[in-house]
């Protein structure tokens, strides 16, 4: 054998070791490696596991609050994070509902619903790129505005709205090929915005925003308009998911999402979406709702009490958030 060809092997197999190390350390593939593991030992320690009535209940739990999730990724990514989510989904419910309550379309009502949710995340990056408030205090502010909102239009009561026509619920309802409609939905917007944030250079500028703010507006970089747009981008998305809630169960009660930040927050941080801004994946970020949503279903399926879920929870965002901010501090 040659020199030059044990040289070409050489370098082939150093390639290979290469591309399997990046792969090993990406996020993701640890996430993987998790879901898998969890998987198996579920399977082991329920036989009601690996059954279609579960799995599929585990992917309608974190499709729509995953469609939540892929905002707040960008949106972290960027460096802000927003709290209000929850009371975001519930007011945009609750403002579709009353619409089409007092007779209007519920297509026209819905597109009125996320309209609503939309112009929350434009007062609220009002807020924040123009009066220069953080997006810690005007998402908390909003939490407790949009909530009250949603009280308001309620009056505090959930909207029955089981009268919705056949096609409108077909959204959270239906399914196409034994596959729920709202999970296909879920799968196309993560496809969408995954690509997006590969590969088109408009997206690939809230890594630039939230590496390093300064750098990126000395680049030519429009900083105010990138946050501005994560901003509301995530409030609508909230409102969609808001939608489909609606469409899924005909109702639209008041008090709905009080919570549901926790879980999105966690979801995006242990997928890889950094705290500090400038990291993150949307593919990491569903990974993360799909671990939780794996965690809550085994919980159940092994008869451990609901009041210890949401400890448990908050103990694995709890490391995510640590082994975040020792390799950030490492870093620099």
């Amino acid at each position: 054998m040659s020199d030059q060809t044990m040289s070409n092997m050489t370098n082939q197999s150093g390639a290979k070791t290469s591309m399997l190390m990046r792969l090993v350390r990406m996020r993701e593939f640890a996430l993987i490696v998790i879901i898998l593991a969890l998987s198996v030992f579920m399977s082991f320690a329920s036989p009601y596991f690996l059954t279609e009535g579960n799995l599929r209940a585990i992917l309608l739990s974190f499709s729509t609050e995953g469609i939540v999730v892929v905002g707040m990724t960008i949106l972290l990514i960027v460096g802000g994070i927003d709290l209000s989510v929850g009371s975001v989904m519930a007011l945009t419910m609750a403002v579709a509902g009353k619409l089409f309550l007092v007779g209007l379309d519920p297509w026209v009502a819905s597109l009125m619903g996320i309209g609503a949710a939309a112009m929350i995340g434009v007062v609220m990056s009002f807020f924040v790129t123009r009066v220069g408030l953080h997006y810690f205090i005007v998402s908390l502010a909003f939490l407790g505005i949009a909530r009250g909102l949603t009280l308001v239009v309620t009056q505090g009561t959930p909207l029955s709205l089981f009268s919705l026509p056949p096609e409108f619920k077909f959204v959270g309802q239906g399914s196409l090929y034994g596959i729920p409609f709202v999970v296909i939905l879920f799968f196309v917007i993560v496809g969408v915005a995954d690509f997006l944030l590969r590969r088109a250079t408009i997206f690939r500028r809230v890594y630039y925003v939230g590496s390093n703010e300064k750098a990126a507006e000395y680049s030519g970089i429009r900083v105010k308009r990138v946050k501005a747009g994560a901003i509301i981008l995530c409030s609508t998305l909230a409102g969609l998911a808001g939608v489909i809630f609606m469409s899924r169960f005909g109702a639209a009660p008041p008090q709905f999402g009080v919570g549901m930040e926790l879980n999105v927050i966690a979801a995006a941080v242990i997928g890889g979406a950094g705290l500090y801004g400038g990291q993150g994946s949307v593919l990491g970020a569903i990974l993360g709702i799909a671990l939780l949503s794996l965690v809550s279903s085994s919980l159940q399926l092994l008869d451990v009490p609901v009041f210890w879920q949401d400890g448990i929870k908050g103990g694995i965002l709890l490391v995510a958030v640590t082994i975040d901010h020792i390799v950030h501090t490492r870093k620099a």
